[in-house]
């Protein structure tokens, strides 16, 4: 289970040139294309994600690292110290180095979540994938569309986010089935209203960053948040409904 901690990239604080930028017919054309690369990059690093898990899995390599207690640690964490780089670094990175770092990310997230398909049956994890594909397209919409500011919900979530992580780590010693389930509904309602979120505040991102030297950082990273938003839906909606395998 990969319930990693939120990237939540430090962005520039909506401030003069937000509230200044002018939405003509122009803006809105860069702000469709801004969009489409974020998703884009989200929807390739998902794939490839999935791509490798799969391979991996039916390789018969899964079975046998993740039978080393060394390695199954590395590959459980080599993902999340790659998450922490990119979010602390952005700034002294290069565009290139930070798109290196996002493949390589969803490279090793597939090796990590490989085990998934030795866990549950292929039919579980399909109708989770698609049920995590749908929630996530109509949550991603509204929070493109509406007109609410989604900040202090946004702030909300990531303390839930820092809870439900410190429930999952004591989870790991008392083994509890009930805090499982408990912990898996609500990670399914803290990643949907950050899909939401995070779809928003990427949207105002693109009038703060638009026309800069910046912007294809802009686009990965906003494209890791919601990639991650992603992943830990499907995992905890996997946790919640799927069928292990017999």
């Amino acid at each position: 289970m990969a319930n990693w901690s939120d990237p939540r990239p430090t962005a520039t604080p909506f401030g003069e040139r937000a509230a200044s930028a002018t939405r003509t017919g122009d803006v809105d054309a860069g702000l469709r294309s801004y969009m489409l690369s974020v998703y884009n990059y989200m929807s390739s690093g998902v794939l490839l994600t999935g791509i490798v898990a799969l391979l991996f899995a039916t390789s018969g390599m899964a079975q046998v690292v993740f039978q080393n207690g060394a390695a199954r640690i590395l590959l459980m964490l080599a993902p999340l110290a790659i998450v922490f780089a990119m979010s602390f670094g952005q700034n002294r990175f290069s565009t290139g180095a930070l798109q290196a770092m996002f493949w390589g990310f969803a490279v090793l997230m597939g090796l990590s979540l490989s085990t998934i398909f030795l866990v549950y049956s292929g039919t579980s994890i399909a109708g989770a994938f698609f049920a995590t594909a749908a929630g996530f397209a109509g949550l991603s919409l509204y929070g493109y569309t509406t007109k609410r500011d989604l900040s202090a919900m946004g702030a909300f979530l990531i303390v839930g986010l820092i809870g439900l992580i410190v429930a999952s780590l004591i989870n790991i010693f008392t083994q509890s089935s009930t805090l499982n389930l408990i912990i898996s509904i609500v990670g399914v309602l803290i990643f949907a209203g950050l899909t939401a979120y995070d779809t928003q505040r990427t949207k105002e991102l693109y009038y703060q960053v638009a026309g800069s030297d910046v912007v294809g950082k802009a686009v990965i990273m906003s494209a890791l948040s919601l990639y991650l938003d992603f992943i830990n839906m499907f995992m905890f909606i996997l946790r919640l409904f799927g069928a292990q395998r017999d």
